[in-house]
């Protein structure tokens, strides 16, 4: 069994490396690219290709730096994600095994979300069960079957729900990154507030935050001509919003595990850090009577960790990769966690 796990992170806006002993993690660190794309309201892939070249190589050895034993394994993410950092991280990992003799393995981005809770010492749920993944770019409901084995339950059809966060805080002039962005104005928000639309609610385990975007352009729109808001409709549209995400997220998730017969639920992405969907996931797991982990909010960003966590499956079920495997922007994930079985 591998150790010792060297991990790189480049798939978007974050640089990041982690070091993992035993599925523990030893060191991580992750250079955060938000005030460079902060200007432009959101991520602009030629300038985070060019901040991972400048930050990639001081990141990973910060990691390595006073660790005295053989790292076995290198990894990073092969994709989904933007292709520029994608290569950046990718080549980076493969010299460095290469030039040490080392086995490398490609990992797939979403596959490090779902193993993100083998992170912690205190998660003790075994699959079958349900992941709610919910992110920026990916919004998608997943059955794992088994560590490494994951059947696509349902997902958006359009936006994905961090999408809905950015977009709908860009339109209210709140800044980004969008999902912190409007729970910190929901926050502040007292009172009723305008119920925005939950699109596809009663349709499946499907979703679409296209239309919920355009119902909240249309309410401010509706509101000035000129777009101008005063705060008090800032807050309460941000409430809006965030109140329609979560409840979508909530009834979908709810529906995967009355449709599978689950009852163990877990959630990633970096959605998963918003605070009024944990806390309304936690009501639904007590009402329903389900189990529900949570990850430590640091897990649900992009990190490393994660990614050596999913390295450590990938490479106790299919090995090493050739260094010649290129990097992937789009990639199902059921076709790197595949079904291998019926038993």
């Amino acid at each position: 069994m591998t150790r010792c796990i060297l991990a790189v992170e480049t798939s978007c806006d974050e640089t990041a490396a982690a070091l993992l002993f035993d599925g523990r993690i030893v060191a991580e660190t992750v250079h955060t690219q938000t005030d460079l794309h902060s200007y432009y309201g959101g991520v602009v892939p030629e300038l985070a290709s060019r901040d991972h070249v400048a930050h990639v190589g001081a990141v990973c050895q910060n990691v390595l730096t006073g660790y005295e034993d053989k790292v076995e394994l290198i990894a990073a993410t092969r994709g989904p994600g933007l292709i520029g950092g994608l290569l950046v991280g990718l080549q980076w990992a493969k010299g460095y095994a290469f030039g040490r003799g080392l086995p490398f393995v490609g990992v797939h981005h979403l596959a490090g979300h779902l193993a993100a809770p083998l992170l912690d010492p205190d998660f003790d749920m075994d699959p079958p069960m349900i992941c709610l993944l919910i992110s920026g770019g990916h919004t998608q409901i997943y059955a794992i079957e088994r560590w490494g084995e994951a059947r696509l339950l349902g997902g958006t059809r359009d936006d994905a729900a961090g999408e809905a966060f950015d977009k709908g805080a860009r339109l209210l002039g709140l800044g980004y990154p969008g999902g912190p962005a409007i729970q910190n104005a929901a926050a502040m928000h007292q009172g009723p507030h305008k119920q925005l639309p939950r699109p596809m609610l009663k349709r499946g385990l499907e979703m679409s935050f296209s239309g919920l975007k355009t119902a909240l352009r249309d309410e401010i729109y509706r509101r000035d001509v000129n777009a101008q808001l005063d705060t008090d409709q800032q807050t309460e549209l941000a409430a809006s919003l965030q109140s329609a995400i979560v409840d979508v997220l909530v009834h979908k998730a709810c529906a995967a595990l009355k449709e599978t017969g689950y009852n163990r639920l877990t959630i990633g992405g970096g959605v998963a850090a918003n605070g009024p969907l944990r806390e309304a996931l936690q009501t639904a797991a007590h009402q329903e009577n389900f189990s529900l982990y949570l990850p430590p909010k640091k897990w649900c960003t992009d990190n490393a960790a994660m990614i050596a966590a999913a390295a450590a499956i990938r490479y106790q079920t299919k090995g090493a990769d050739a260094f010649d495997i290129p990097a992937k922007a789009r990639w199902p994930l059921v076709e790197e966690w595949a079904i291998q079985s019926a038993n």
